[in-house]
């Protein structure tokens, strides 16, 4: 068994049974909310996640921050202390900074360590796009690839990682500068529903309109059904906002247009989740190219 631990972050969003049964580390990144921090656990100890989504739906507007190098020293310490290596695979950093830190930290514990190593890879990737990305490598790990090997297959692997998403409330993107106040005004009014992915870099990028909750729904689909490479092979993830009925529907969909045969569904959490809003709608899944 290669002798090296997967390291992540929270804003992986994935299930807390499947993060533990691939054996992964998750550090969790932080929100604010009506005067209280808390952690984003996987599992939603500290804040649940349908109790997230109703605080944001009352009007509650939730700060983030990410994983400093503190606590990416803390995390990995006694892991190399252990004497195994770390692969650690990031939240976008255009998204965030944790990948910075990660950097920061890493280079902090080989100067301690200088028997080990520590290395970090940015996954361009967000919510379960990571976690898709994050349980790839996993796979591949348990193949036997080597600490060097896997982050060779990383860095090949993290581009055909395809995030298309959709939101329900156009103001949580106002606040994050990815439309405009007037955008957010009419498009409510119009009933009008952003469909995004995150490119190539790891940026969050409006790709179409959709009139309609129900046609953004499929558009996601249809992007699948453009780029998706043998999507009979690969699990597809979803993830939503608090809203199941929209991601069973999208899960049929993929299942019936593209013979899917594995679907992995869970929330986005509260960290992504207090830039997206409740009701956002998400498909990732492995493409010829984002």
């Amino acid at each position: 068994m290669a002798d090296y631990v997967i390291m992540t972050d929270s804003c992986c969003d994935l299930p807390a049974e499947l993060a533990e049964e691939l054996g992964v580390a998750v550090l969790p990144l932080r929100l604010e909310l009506e005067g209280r921090e808390y952690r984003n656990l996987l599992d939603g100890s500290e804040i649940g996640f349908q109790e997230f989504y109703v605080k944001v739906r009352d009007g509650a507007m939730p700060v983030t921050s990410a994983v400093n190098v503190g606590e990416f020293d803390a995390a990995m310490r006694p892991i190399l202390k252990s004497g195994k290596d770390i692969l650690c695979l990031c939240f976008s950093s255009a998204l965030s900074t944790t990948y910075q830190s990660a950097v920061i930290a890493a280079r902090e514990q080989e100067e301690e360590f200088p028997e080990r190593k520590v290395r970090v890879v940015d996954s361009l990737c967000a919510s379960m796009g990571q976690g898709l990305f994050v349980w790839l490598c996993a796979q591949e790990r348990k193949k036997g690839k080597t600490l060097e090997e896997l982050r060779a297959y990383a860095e090949e692997t993290k581009g055909s990682i395809c995030h298309w998403f959709t939101v329900d409330d156009l103001n949580h993107l106002k606040r994050g500068g990815r439309v405009s106040a007037a955008a957010a005004l009419f498009g409510t009014m119009l009933s009008v529903k952003p469909v995004l992915h995150v490119d190539g870099q790891g940026r969050l990028i409006p790709m179409e309109k959709c009139r309609g909750r129900r046609a953004s729904l499929l558009a996601l689909v249809d992007h699948m059904e453009k780029t998706a490479l043998d999507p009979a092979r690969y699990p597809v993830f979803i993830s939503h906002g608090d809203c199941r009925e929209d991601a069973d529907f999208v899960a049929e969909e993929v299942r019936r247009r593209l013979g899917v045969r594995e679907v992995c569904i869970n929330y986005v959490g509260p960290v992504i989740g207090s830039h997206t809003g409740a009701g956002v709608m998400t498909l990732f899944f492995v493409g010829r190219e984002r």
